[in-house]
């Protein structure tokens, strides 16, 4: 049941607190533990990511932390918003926390406990609603676990719900080795014209691909790749990491992160030993999400952007990992026509409160998916 002052759920066999986000910088090595056993994995709500978002984004001032607890350990954790607007609208919800460099916003829950948890989730929801007239689920997953007890508990709780918005990402995932994905990704003729690129950018000078797991060297890494972004359009447009001081610091911060717990792939192509294109992953078995890449425009005509992707298909070979999320937006003129996999990320409205709220709630959604259908934007 609900708890209003310790603004909690309970029940027998579990137990959900909403808590400052500063009490989880005492509960690292128990939020690692839990990544390493999530059902599903997202590394934009690990330890070492989102508290780094935390610190960094004034925007995060008013977030909670949703801190599920089952059998006394910590099983679930999702960042937590009471906000005043629905995008252009003035309507109070609650929402996950999401920012414009955290492409998943699927929460932390131990394999096992998803049911547990979106009732605890939901019954907190209903018992702590106050403005918010339904709670806003963004960058969900609808492939995965999570969603699937999502469903099952919506439906068996007669608990009005709708996706409001989806887009297809692109996503790496095959069972072929790297050179008969590429045979099969690109033509013949679209093939012959990278080796071509690639021997023409060999005659420039010496050429070489570097791939690293480990921190070493990781502080002049990232001073190169951000370098290398704010060089290009993104620059120009003030959209590169270092546009703004936080983002830079958060990516310094989040990749020393995911290198210190392994969860760190940093791949370059360099030309006599200058990086001309560079991507960073995050590697959370059994998955993995290229967070950034960024290639220098001045050998546009090589598209070494492409070239580094030809060779980051090695992560295929890779016994832990079985997909790769481009993190990309959908229909990107790049990797779409590499990657032939994808996956659909979505937001969802769910009804909370009693049953007028829950009348509501119908009512906008309704008028809300007869404006903009499932696929648009809100």
């Amino acid at each position: 049941m609900f708890d209003p002052k310790a603004q909690s759920f309970r029940d027998e066999t579990a137990s959900l607190r909403c808590v400052p986000w500063r009490t989880m910088e005492d509960e690292i090595a128990a939020w690692d533990r839990l990544a390493q056993d999530a059902s599903e994995p997202n590394p934009f709500f690990e330890s070492w990511y989102l508290l780094s978002s935390l610190r960094h984004l004034a925007a995060a001032a008013n977030v909670m932390i949703l801190r599920f607890e089952r059998a006394g350990q910590l099983a679930g954790l999702l960042p937590i918003l009471r906000s005043p607007r629905y995008y252009r609208w003035p309507v109070p919800n609650l929402t996950n926390w999401l920012h414009d460099n955290c492409f998943c916003g699927v929460p932390l829950v131990l394999r096992g406990s998803e049911t547990v948890f979106w009732r605890a989730l939901l019954g907190w929801a209903d018992g702590t609603a106050r403005q918010a007239l339904f709670l806003h689920l963004r960058g969900l997953p609808l492939d995965g676990p999570l969603h699937t007890a999502l469903a099952h508990v919506l439906t068996a709780q007669r608990r009005h719900s709708e996706v409001v918005l989806s887009e297809e990402r692109a996503l790496l995932a095959s069972n072929l080795t790297p050179e008969a994905y590429l045979e099969a990704s690109l033509s013949g003729k679209k093939r012959k014209e990278l080796r071509r690129q690639a021997s023409r950018l060999a005659e420039l000078g010496a050429l070489t691909v570097e791939q690293r797991t480990d921190g070493e060297g990781l502080a002049a890494w990232c001073d190169a790749f951000l370098a290398l972004e704010a060089s290009g359009w993104k620059g120009k447009a003030g959209s590169a990491l270092t546009s703004v001081p936080a983002t830079g610091n958060l990516f310094r911060e989040s990749l020393q992160g995911a290198a210190e717990r392994g969860r760190l792939e940093r791949l370059a192509l360099t030309l006599d030993g200058r990086p001309i294109a560079m991507l960073a992953s995050f590697l959370t078995p059994p998955g993995a999400y290229s967070f950034k890449t960024a290639f220098d425009e001045n050998y546009a005509r090589f598209s070494p952007g492409v070239l580094l992707q030809r060779e980051n298909l090695r992560i295929l070979e890779r016994a832990d990992i079985a997909w790769t999320d481009s993190c990309a937006a959908a229909d990107h003129p790049m990797i779409d026509h590499l990657w032939r996999e994808h996956r659909t990320i979505a937001r969802l409205s769910i009804a909370i409160g009693g049953p007028l709220r829950r009348r509501l709630f119908g009512r906008f959604v309704r008028a809300e998916t007869a404006r903009s259908p499932a696929g648009g934007s809100p």
